[in-house]
């Protein structure tokens, strides 16, 4: 399956790629709020323009291609690229305690738990709760969850 590769922007200037099965693919997941920036997680994201990408494998090569440049104007999105990947690394070192997680934090944060990083799934209600009891949390962009620490 051919996919499409699309240069996105949040609101908040960060910028990242998506890979979508079509133009309708990625206006449909964008409706659905499904596209999110890997960095801050909002879900304003708009595509930005790009050059096109072109399939030339079936091209006869005399010599092996030079590895491509970074985009110009781009570097941004390479050093963006680079914490993701660090972070990921970072996450996967984190004990996941699942849906646990609320009720974990507050016997670490209370001192009932040894004291070790954790990660797990708490709604906006339990992470508001949580500080306000002076409890640091912070949420994962869904990029860098489980399903996607490879």
């Amino acid at each position: 399956m051919a996919f499409k590769v699309f240069d996105l922007q949040c609101e908040h200037g960060h910028l990242f790629e998506g890979w979508f099965a079509s133009h309708a693919d990625y206006d449909s997941q964008r409706e659905r709020g499904l596209v999110r920036c890997p960095l801050c997680d909002s879900a304003s994201v708009e595509r930005k323009l790009s050059a096109p990408r072109l399939n030339v494998s079936g091209l006869k090569q005399d010599a092996p291609a030079a590895p491509p440049a970074p985009p110009a104007g781009r570097p941004e999105s390479v050093v963006q690229g680079e914490v993701i990947r660090h972070l990921r690394q970072m996450l996967k070192q984190i004990e996941n305690v699942g849906d646990r997680f609320a009720d974990e934090a507050r016997r670490i944060h209370r001192g009932d738990a040894p004291e070790r990083a954790i990660r797990g799934v708490a709604t906006a209600q339990e992470r508001r709760e949580l500080a306000e009891e002076g409890v640091a949390v912070a949420a994962i962009p869904a990029l860098l969850d489980d399903d996607n620490l490879q």
